[in-house]
């Protein structure tokens, strides 16, 4: 008997912080120019999102939440779920975070195991989630050496540019290819 091959696609989740200070990085400053003045808001303040990319099409799905914990992961993967629209198996690579290993999700993960399953990568290894390649490049498109007067602009500018690749894009295809 031939059974049917379950089509399946792999994502790579991670949460990450902008925070409303912005980012320094270095910047060329032509040599009769003054040095540079960049602002920077004294706060701690951030916004803080969860994020998950499609290593095959670069596709990227979000959430911006208040706080990480059970409650708000299991929202993100029912968005994550929900927005499925290929109906194809999730494979979702994440860490160890403990909200990702949750009792709260059991019940609901074990419903869905047909339409999305986590695997864990090993402890301390961030350098295996190609999403960290995501918030590298989010930071440098949007929060590199800019200042923000207001958290609500951080958020304006991370959604901007999270829209950008809400539909399948190159740009994360390649960012996130597994070789």
């Amino acid at each position: 008997m031939l059974l049917k091959k379950e089509k399946t696609e792999l994502w790579f989740e991670d949460e990450c912080h902008f925070q409303q200070h912005g980012s320094r990085c270095n910047m060329w400053i032509p040599p009769e120019d003054s040095d540079p003045i960049v602002l920077l808001a004294p706060t701690r303040k951030s916004v803080s999102v969860f994020g998950a990319v499609c290593s095959g099409d670069g596709r990227f799905s979000n959430m911006i939440t208040s706080v990480f914990n059970a409650v708000t992961f299991l929202s993100f993967l029912k968005r994550l779920v929900n927005r499925n629209t290929s109906k194809n198996k999730i494979i979702l690579v994440l860490d160890n975070a403990r909200w990702h290993h949750a009792k709260y999700l059991k019940p609901w993960l074990y419903k869905h195991r047909k339409s999305i399953q986590l695997f864990f990568l090993p402890p301390y290894s961030p350098h295996l989630n190609p999403i960290e390649r995501v918030w590298k490049l989010t930071r440098y498109n949007a929060t590199h050496n800019r200042y923000f007067k207001e958290l609500s602009e951080v958020r304006c500018i991370i959604q901007s540019q999270f829209r950008r690749w809400y539909k399948p894009n190159l740009t994360l295809s390649k960012l996130c290819a597994i070789i």
